[in-house]
């Protein structure tokens, strides 16, 4: 089996998900992202944040490929990238930590320690960067897929919550770490990066 990952950008953004390249939880407040829906421009709004965050900061993100097949990514970026981010009622994420945005693996190639590779690889590339951490906000009443990771399988990789809230804590995982994992981790990671497929539709906090 072939495998490689690839930083995202624009020439490979079209091998995301079809509902995930039109997607702007995350990269807009909640008005412009509503808007931006309404208007049928989210596809646009997306490809102008990646090579907005891409020029002005770097790599964002890594595509995953098998064989040459596309199945899977993860999506990142300094909180100062992410207005959605100060939505939360657990924000600001940490300075010296890359907010973890979104992450998804396709069902059939999950269990292949692929999502361990992934997170690796985002590690050793922020730190590269001086950054010490990853966080995302969790949401602890996951109960379906949305753009939000859920808190309880954040918590099964390693992540360890850094403030507190009944809906949507704030979680870390400290980059030194996540390098020394152990394959122990590998199903919780996998049922992490299964769980989350990213929706178009935007949801209020």
């Amino acid at each position: 089996m072939g495998r490689r990952l690839v930083p995202l950008t624009l020439d490979n953004l079209p091998d995301l998900p079809q509902r995930c390249r039109s997607c702007v939880f995350w990269e807009l407040d909640p008005v412009s992202g509503e808007a931006a829906i309404k208007a049928g421009t989210a596809a646009l709004e997306k490809e102008s944040w990646i090579s907005a965050v891409l020029l002005d900061w770097g790599s964002c993100g890594r595509v995953v490929y098998v064989d040459e097949v596309p199945v899977g990514y993860v999506l990142y970026a300094p909180s100062a990238y992410v207005p959605r981010s100060m939505a939360f009622p657990t924000s600001p994420v940490s300075p010296d930590a890359v907010q973890l945005m979104t992450a998804f693996i396709l069902p059939d190639y999950q269990g292949q320690g692929l999502g361990r590779v992934m997170v690796q690889t985002v590690a050793k590339d922020l730190l590269r960067r001086g950054f010490k951490a990853i966080e995302a906000f969790g949401d602890a009443r996951w109960k379906e897929p949305a753009c939000v990771l859920p808190a309880d399988h954040l918590l099964a990789v390693g992540f360890k919550t850094v403030r507190q809230h009944p809906a949507y804590p704030r979680l870390r995982l400290e980059l030194r770490s996540a390098l020394s994992w152990k394959e122990d981790v590998e199903m919780a990671l996998d049922r992490l990066l299964g769980a989350v497929q990213k929706e178009p539709a935007l949801r209020p906090l």
